[in-house]
């Protein structure tokens, strides 16, 4: 693999996975772009594109950790301290719940759709489809949050059950994980920053177990020896960074603005891959 296309890949999920934009949707563009202009058919995938997106998505894991070290921290005490004292009143230890609530329910409701989640690699037209109705539920989420007058910065049990039905859904290709979790919390009344927080969070368990479970059971491990591992390193590496900077500096963006910028561009390029990627079958 090319160093040039490692980098190029790592940006995009860096700077995807935390925005609303689908960063599956944008690495299977970039990924089939590629093979269009290199006259590479796009119905072949090598086992180290899917074991380099993994790593890919490792990297964004590196840099949700490290961004939201203290309250990954504190949510871990307060859930320690709640299993002692037999007391689950600390609203950061029942995030810790919720957090394992959330992920049980994307986990339940995204297995049943993996496999025709990889499927939709191999048809980038149609992921560009499902990118144009993830902008639509951006539109929708801000048309809805203007109508409520009361938000919540804490979380409940419903709430977090339905922000895990969203992020299960989006385990599909073009459904971004960010934007359907975000756009959620806000239907569900919490204020942008902590809709943010917690789809961040809630990821995190979903990263790891695609990162780190997946390879395992997928991939073969005679195979993984023989991959171009300093392309896949720096990759990862830009990733993570691009990936940290991008949830800085979104945190801020999100507090201010709409999401309305995202569903506009998630509108345009979705229309943009359908066009481009039936003309180049």
């Amino acid at each position: 693999m090319p160093i040039i296309q490692s980098i190029l890949m790592g940006l995009v999920q860096g700077l995807s996975e935390f925005l609303p934009i689908s960063s599956s949707a944008h690495l299977v563009f970039t990924s089939n772009f590629y093979k269009v202009f290199k006259n590479i058919p796009i119905t072949e995938q090598s086992s180290q594109e899917v074991f380099f997106d993994i790593m890919l998505h490792l990297g964004t894991l590196i840099a949700v950790v490290i961004f939201f070290r203290k309250d990954i921290w504190e949510i871990c005490k307060a859930m320690y301290f709640a299993i002692v004292k037999k007391d689950w009143t600390d609203h950061k230890a029942k995030s810790g719940l919720y957090i394992i609530l959330g992920t049980i329910i994307t986990i339940a409701l995204a297995l049943p759709f993996n496999g025709f989640a990889e499927h939709l690699v191999f048809h980038p037209a149609l992921v560009g489809g499902l990118l144009v109705i993830t902008g639509g539920v951006l539109f929708f989420s801000e048309y809805l949050s203007k109508k409520k007058d009361q938000r919540n910065e804490n979380i409940d049990w419903k709430q977090s059950v339905m922000i895990g039905l969203a992020q299960g859904v989006a385990v599909l290709p073009g459904f971004s994980r960010s934007g359907w979790t975000i756009a959620t919390g806000l239907f569900c009344g919490l204020t942008r920053p902590a809709a943010a927080r917690y789809s961040f969070l809630l990821s995190i368990p979903i990263i790891l177990g695609a990162s780190m479970v997946y390879p395992l059971i997928k991939i073969d491990a005679s195979e993984i020896v023989q991959y171009d591992w300093g392309s896949i390193i720096i990759g990862t590496i830009v990733s993570a960074i691009v990936g940290y900077l991008c949830i800085k500096y979104f945190m801020k963006f999100i507090s201010k603005f709409s999401l309305n910028i995202f569903g506009w561009y998630c509108v345009l390029m979705g229309l943009f891959t359908m066009v481009f990627f039936n003309i180049f079958k």
